[in-house]
């Protein structure tokens, strides 16, 4: 059964910077991409980046390109989501995934696995 966890989450002013974690297991980790998702008060679910099962291939919105960097540690089946220069409107519970098949690319990736969550305020 696949677990993810993240955490990391908190309040912190715009401007500043924060890295969140997300702790895999159930599956061989290195077979799947990783990805980050938010989801604002009021809005639904939006992309922010994800990383493919090879190291290195990464894909952004672009609301947060340049500023974020999705990054993963195979052997700790673990991915990560720095955040620096944040702006009030990434506040938001921003949910880690895992892709439902195996080699899949960071840009077409489908998810099927979820966390719980973790809060981001950025306060202005």
């Amino acid at each position: 059964q696949v677990q993810l966890a993240e955490s990391g989450g908190g309040l912190v002013q715009a401007g500043g910077s924060l890295r969140l974690s997300c702790a895999a297991s159930g599956r061989t980790f290195s077979r799947y991409t990783m990805g980050w998702f938010r989801q604002a008060p009021g809005k639904e679910r939006e992309f922010v980046a994800a990383i493919s099962w090879s190291v290195g291939v990464t894909y952004y919105a672009d609301s947060v390109k340049g500023r974020f960097t999705i990054s993963r540690d195979n052997a700790k089946n673990t991915v990560y989501l720095q955040m620096n220069s944040l702006k009030p409107e990434d506040t938001a519970v921003y949910y880690c995934a895992q892709s439902t098949e195996s080699w899949a690319t960071a840009r077409n990736a489908k998810y099927g696995y979820w966390g719980q969550g973790t809060q981001v305020t950025v306060s202005s």
